[in-house]
């Protein structure tokens, strides 16, 4: 059963930092995979943030391109969104999600594109 499980949320004042991460299992996939992070804020849109796939190729999106950094230790089975110069804008629930993906990530940045999901994890950054 496939299981993707998120840790690492929490309060932080702006400008400070978070690490994220994510564990997906037993992905029928997990040879050619995506994985990604979302985020949604109260009364908007989720949006993507930040993907990776199997070989190590990666996006961003532009909000946050500087700032954070996504990572994988395939060991470990476990994905890590480094967040750091956070900002307020940042507070929202990430969601860690993955996909079958035989291409670059770059291709799979809309939420309706993702097949296994997380239940969250809430960021909230103070000004």
């Amino acid at each position: 059963q496939v299981q993707v499980v998120e840790s690492g949320g929490g309060l932080v004042q702006a400008g400070g930092s978070l690490n994220l991460s994510c564990t997906a299992s037993e992905l029928p996939y997990h040879n050619n995979a995506a994985i990604a992070w979302f985020r949604q804020a109260p009364g908007k849109e989720r949006e993507g943030v930040a993907a990776i796939n199997t070989y190590d190729s990666t996006w961003l999106a532009a909000s946050v391109k500087g700032r954070f950094t996504i990572s994988k230790d395939n060991a470990k089975n476990t994905l890590t969104l480094q967040m750091d110069s956070l900002k307020p804008e940042d507070t929202a629930r990430y969601f860690c999600a993955a996909r079958e993906c035989r291409g670059n990530p770059a291709l799979y940045t809309n939420p309706a594109q993702y097949t296994d999901w997380g239940q969250g994890t809430q960021v909230t950054v103070s000004s």
